[in-house]
């Protein structure tokens, strides 16, 4: 059998050079149309210096600020939240107590068929109308709407990944446990839940990019986050008659690439630093098996003590 995919077919020359014609009108197209855009936008005036001045002014400068930490504290708490709940729902839904795993089921399979903007929305009115009765004030109940939303659609998405994780790692894995006298939630604490968690890793990261990108959704409840004060920012400054929309956008859109960049960087950190760390026992080379009349002759060979007779 060829080393070639299963799934994909090795392209042959004439492959290869179709694909390169491919790519470089591709990119040839690509560029074309980001020099329309920008020639279009600076036939606008959007380029001009006076509109990107804006970004000097101190108040706009500590909206963004505040935009940006707001955006952060929330994605902090839900993120915390979210892997927490989906780590509780991945064991309740592999629970061998039927009602205890239709309930998770249930839950998970509810918060990620509903669209999460509706979550925040509800959650937002609900908050909402017992106010008072849970003490909020202030922006609080905009905060905690979000929060909520992120982390019940979240932490269905990161029970549904560790679950897969768990299933993954080999039988062998529990049955040793089991053998040894582990009790079944010290074996998912310490053997299962650990490296579903390892393997993985890459997929709770993405998912946390998504928590960090779905934090704009606040805008739609009011809560003063980064897109919040993005649009306050170009609605309430006025350059020359114009609005600053596609600079705040360009600006606004820069911090979210950062930020999710950072994240991904972190990521790819955890990851070869979990690579190079690597622990447990090595695992021997099996060795060939001892029959009955070698175990006679190593037996014979055996030297005696000093001082015994020889049989």
């Amino acid at each position: 059998m060829s080393g070639a995919s299963v799934l994909y077919d090795v392209p042959g020359p004439k492959a290869k050079v179709r694909n390169r014609v491919y790519m470089v009108f591709g990119s040839v197209a690509l560029v074309a149309l980001l020099a329309f855009v920008v020639l279009r936008l600076d036939a606008k005036g959007q380029f001009d210096a006076a509109k990107w001045d804006i970004f000097n002014y101190a108040g706009v400068r500590t909206s963004i600020r505040d935009g940006v930490l707001a955006t952060l504290q929330v994605f902090a708490i839900a993120a915390v939240l979210s892997l927490v709940l989906g780590v509780v729902l991945a064991v309740a839904r592999l629970s061998e107590h039927k009602p205890v795993r239709w309930v998770a089921t249930g839950f998970i399979e509810f918060f990620r068929a509903v669209p999460l903007l509706i979550t925040v929305y509800a959650l937002w009115v609900i908050i909402l109308s017992n106010r008072e009765d849970l003490g909020f004030s202030g922006n609080q109940a905009q905060f905690w709407a979000l929060v909520l939303g992120l982390t019940v659609y979240n932490g269905s998405v990161q029970a549904e990944v560790l679950r897969a994780g768990v299933n993954s790692v080999p039988k062998g894995q529990s049955e040793g446990a089991y053998a040894l006298g582990m009790s079944k939630t010290q074996v998912m604490a310490t053997v299962l839940i650990p490296q579903a968690v390892r393997s993985m890793l890459p997929t709770i990261i993405s998912q946390l990019v998504v928590t960090l990108k779905d934090t704009s959704l606040g805008y739609i409840i009011l809560f003063e986050e980064l897109l919040y004060n993005a649009r306050s920012i170009s609605t309430n400054i006025i350059v020359d008659g114009d609005d600053t929309y596609v600079p705040v956008l360009i600006v606004t859109g820069s911090i979210y690439v950062a930020m999710c960049l950072a994240l991904s960087a972190l990521a790819n950190w955890i990851e070869r630093r979990g690579r190079r760390a690597k622990t447990g026992i090595g695992v021997s080379a099996a060795a060939e098996p001892v029959t009955a009349s070698d175990a006679l002759e190593v037996g014979d060979a055996v030297p005696t003590a000093p001082g015994q007779k020889e049989n």
